[in-house]
């Protein structure tokens, strides 16, 4: 019988600046667990991706990851308090409510890969 489990599923984030998009995701709070012929892989807790030392534009433009939270207030005050925009020239949005039935904000990172940070709205029923 074969053994199936799955250990990880890790999406590959393309990077503009390879070494300042490392302090970016160092910054935001992800770990770097390891970095080797331009692949530089993150941990945040048992959660992880990988950063590549690739850059296409259009690509960066269209490519999104989505970070579910438990407390985006937090989150969101984290981030602001790390002033990001200055140091990364990045672009963090205001927090919205969404039809859909979350709250979110939008963190575009240094190469304009969007994060979309998202927490369940108790008030909106969810489909």
């Amino acid at each position: 019988m074969n053994n199936l489990t799955a250990i990880a599923i890790q999406p590959f984030i393309p990077a503009k600046c390879f070494s300042s998009s490392i302090k970016f995701y160092q910054a935001l709070g992800f770990e770097l667990v390891s970095e080797h012929s331009g692949i530089a892989a993150f941990r945040y807790q048992s959660y992880s991706f990988l950063l590549q030392d690739f850059y296409e534009p259009t690509h960066c433009e269209n490519y999104m990851m989505h970070l579910h939270v438990s407390d985006l207030n937090a989150w969101y005050q984290h981030l602001l308090a790390l002033e990001l925009e200055h140091d990364f020239s990045c672009k963090l949005t205001e927090i919205t409510t969404q039809p859909w039935g979350m709250r979110e904000f939008c963190l575009y990172d240094p190469s304009g890969v969007l994060w979309r940070v998202a927490q369940n709205n108790d008030d909106v029923q969810q489909c």
